[in-house]
Order: C-alpha cells, then structure tokens, then sequence
C-alpha cells in the first residue's frame, strides 16, 4: 500500500498525483517568509491578490489551510510551518 504525506489528504492524493503549481510554491514561500501577503507580492513583482489566489491554489492542491488569516495578522496553521 502506497504511502501519502501526512498533511496531504487522501482525496488529495487521489485526484492529484503530480507536483504542485510552482508559482504558488513561490508564492507560499514568500508569504511564509514575511507573514504577509502584500510583502510577498512586493518581493515576486506580482499584486496581492495574485498572492492569495495562488496560496489558496496550493490549500486546494494539498486539502489543508497554510495561513490562519485575522483583519491585522497573517500566522503559519502548523501544517504551514511544517512546510516552510
């Protein structure tokens, strides 16, 4: 039996058996790196929703959320962490 990561649902998995989107493995690292969307898309030349459309993209990609995003706060979930 085939093992999956641990942070990667299995319907995930199922439907999906190739690598993730680039752009958005750029953009998570970004964001990770400065807890914010606005400073990532500063960083990659892109826009803030261009960031958050392709964070959102990778959540889909692997079934889990990244961020945990309040009005004055972006924080790492721990799957987020994990990934960073």
């Amino acid at each position: 039996m085939k093992k999956t990561h641990p942070y990667i649902s299995q319907e995930s998995t199922l439907m999906k058996r190739h690598l993730p989107p680039l752009n958005a493995v750029k953009a998570f690292a970004a964001a990770a790196r400065h807890l914010s969307f606005t400073k990532a898309a500063a960083e990659l030349y892109v826009t803030q929703g261009a960031i958050s459309k392709q964070i959102k993209q990778l959540e889909e990609y692997l079934g889990n959320k990244l961020f945990i995003r309040t009005h004055q706060a972006l924080r790492l979930t721990k799957i987020g962490a994990d990934y960073q």
